[in-house]
């Protein structure tokens, strides 16, 4: 007598009784599953927490060096809803101090060259840039640029030598200072340059009220930065968020190609002992009792005060 099979027999394990091909298919959608999944993750940190960003120019020197490599904290200000204007809450507010990387409209003018301006004034389809500046100005506020130095509501930011000098990427050498911008302070240079101007070398002075909602920034390298002075105040909804650490630096003003290049990793200077530096100001501490320190720049006087990486910073232009 024959032994009689189950019509419902198992079919052998491991292959889930699909041919080579289905095993194939299944493995390669796996993979594709996966890797969207991981491009998902990275693009919600990068839009939610933080956000890479390299300083391209010397606006932000001595704070901020071309070829330092930041990471923008995107939870402080309260991140914006992609291809929205609408932010989520944030820990806090804009203060003074922060080194701030936002977006500017950059539209194309008659001559053919690209302006620099707020992106809720520029035209409509104006492509946008980050830049980094500091933040000087709040809601509210009036700042006046006279003779190289800053005003916030009528009272000078006090400023002092450090004693220590600052080799520019064109090799001036530039005073370095430190200056107290309320609670912040931080290093800021002086461009001797800049100290007998002629009528089209730099904006030498000015008187700005900040709108309501709108903050002014500008670079450290005040007498080389192209910043709210020329091209006006930003909104709050193009602030991406303060610059909290550096995580690479290197004397390379590229993207992040460069990296993929070889000839960089041999050749290019490192900047070891910038790696993992915070970007913050330094306390500003009750000054000792004697003879008060000048509070202009252009006195020239004062105890020294340095502001550490209490200014690293740039941004285009």
């Amino acid at each position: 007598m024959g032994t009689r099979m189950d019509e419902t027999s198992v079919a052998p394990e491991g292959d889930g009784g699909a041919g080579p091909e289905a095993t194939s298919v299944a493995g390669i959608v796996d993979q594709v599953v996966t890797l969207v999944i991981a491009v998902a993750i990275a693009l919600a940190i990068r839009q939610f927490l933080v956000e890479p960003y390299r300083i391209p120019s010397g606006s932000m020197f001595p704070t901020l060096l071309v070829g330092d490599h930041l990471f923008v904290n995107k939870l402080a200000y309260g991140p914006r809803l992609p291809f929205t204007d609408v932010r989520l809450p944030g820990t806090r507010e804009p203060e003074r101090g922060d080194v701030v990387v936002f977006q500017v409209g950059r539209p194309r003018n008659r001559m053919g060259g690209i302006d620099i301006m707020p992106i809720d004034l520029a035209p409509p389809g104006t492509p946008a840039e980050d830049f980094v500046k500091r933040l000087v100005g709040l809601p509210g506020d009036r700042i006046d640029w006279r003779n190289g130095q800053v005003f916030v509501n009528g009272k000078i930011l006090p400023t002092r030598e450090t004693g220590e000098s600052f080799v520019d990427d064109v090799g001036q050498s530039h005073p370095v200072r430190s200056e107290d911008l309320g609670d912040c302070r931080h290093a800021v240079l002086d461009d001797p340059r800049s100290h007998n101007p002629g009528p089209s070398d730099r904006l030498d002075h000015g008187s700005w009220v900040v709108e309501p909602g709108r903050y002014f920034m500008m670079g450290d390298n005040r007498d080389n930065s192209n910043d709210s002075r020329g091209w006006g105040t930003v909104r709050l909804e193009e602030l991406k968020g303060p610059a909290v650490i550096l995580y690479w630096s290197w004397d390379v003003n590229g993207n992040m190609l460069s990296f993929l290049n070889p000839v960089n990793w041999f050749t290019a200077e490192k900047r070891w002992d910038r790696i993992f530096q915070r970007v913050r100001c330094e306390p500003v501490a009750a000054e000792p009792a004697g003879p008060a320190a000048s509070p202009g720049a252009g006195a020239g006087a004062g105890s020294p005060g340095a502001g550490g990486v209490a200014g690293v910073d740039s941004s285009a232009g």
